[in-house]
């Protein structure tokens, strides 16, 4: 499991400690009401889980999600969301671009940096052939970091019963074959 430092952010795996921090950001309704449907329960011990299967993500696919955390000023080391590389068996083990960030973090570039970082991960360390990113149709914010990092819309698609569309990028389009 890689930590990536970018401009202004520290990109590093989470742990069991982060789980607090990563519930109130994952459960935020701001920030749920764009990502599948919780299991319910206790917050916390749903974002543990969750944090676990992201480091079986790292250990079988040798890429994963990240927590996305603030790098410099008053509130360095902040957990700010999640983000990066996830293999999707609902989509044939293809790859997608994934991010959640606190409502706080909107609108201020970080998952367009988080994007560029993860793109250039995968295809010029795990060789990746192409990357999706799917959203809901109406995340119009989702939307334009996704144009920003150069994916095209290609289609509509369910996933988890969720009405999404599909943006791609293939290696070639960024100059990394």
């Amino acid at each position: 499991m890689d930590t990536v430092i970018t401009a202004r952010l520290i990109l590093r795996p989470l742990i069991a400690r982060d789980a607090p921090a990563y519930a109130d950001i994952r459960y935020h309704p701001e920030v749920a009401r764009w990502l599948p449907a919780s299991a319910g329960g206790d917050p916390v011990d749903n974002a543990a889980r969750t944090i676990v299967y992201f480091a079986q993500c790292w250990a079988s696919d040798g890429h994963g999600p990240w927590g996305l955390f603030l790098k410099e000023g008053d509130e360095e080391g902040k957990l700010i969301g999640h983000g990066g590389l996830r293999a999707i068996p609902e989509f044939d083990g293809q790859t997608e671009i994934l991010y959640a960030l606190h409502p706080e973090a909107w609108g201020k570039g970080y998952a367009t940096e988080l994007g560029r970082v993860s793109l250039r991960y995968g295809f010029e360390r795990r060789g990746l052939p192409s990357i999706f990113a799917i959203t809901k149709p109406d995340n119009h914010a989702s939307q334009a970091v996704m144009t920003r990092l150069g994916m095209t819309y290609r289609k509509r698609v369910t996933y988890k019963d969720i009405d999404a569309v599909w943006f791609e990028i293939e290696r070639e389009a960024v100059g990394s074959a």
